[in-house]
């Protein structure tokens, strides 16, 4: 498993096995204009999750500095999520969204991944749904305002 995250111009090679996570990774880091490669070992569903949250963190941990924080807020149709990220190392995630299903899975993939996520680069992330029905569009806008909330962190 392997991740390398940077700023850059959006090129892409996401491999998780989970096509729904390889396109909302995608997204995230079109919305923060970052390269990403991202290569995760077949396995079942929710540990592919995890691992992809995990690899993530390892490779944004870097970018930020102590107490850096960022935010993002961004549609996918009629979706808008807003995220919170700092980099406190006390990892915390705070969210109001329930996707449990979406995506294909049994579990809630945000918060599986995003808790892994927080986990491993210590931050305090806070993911708020503020408007959305489809799940798809949900999840979209979620790693969408994540890419968004991290650039804005890492540029201080």
């Amino acid at each position: 498993m392997s991740a390398r995250l940077a700023p850059g111009t959006g090129t892409i090679n996401v491999s998780t096995g989970l096509p729904v996570l390889d396109h909302l990774l995608e997204l995230l880091a079109r919305a923060g204009r970052f390269d990403l490669v991202l290569e995760i070992p077949p396995d079942d569903p929710e540990a592919e999750v995890d691992a992809a949250g995990a690899a993530l963190g390892r490779a944004v941990e870097p970018l930020l500095a102590p107490g850096a924080h960022g935010f993002g807020a961004v549609p996918a149709d009629e979706a808008l999520a807003q995220v919170v990220v700092e980099a406190t190392g006390r990892p915390a995630l705070h969210s109001n969204a329930d996707l449990t299903g979406a995506g294909g899975l049994g579990t809630d993939l945000a918060a599986r991944f995003l808790g892994s996520l927080a986990e491993t680069a210590g931050l305090n992330l806070h993911v708020r749904l503020l408007e959305g029905e489809e799940s798809d569009h949900v999840l979209e806008a979620i790693f969408k305002s994540l890419g968004v909330a991290l650039a804005a962190a890492q540029q201080g």
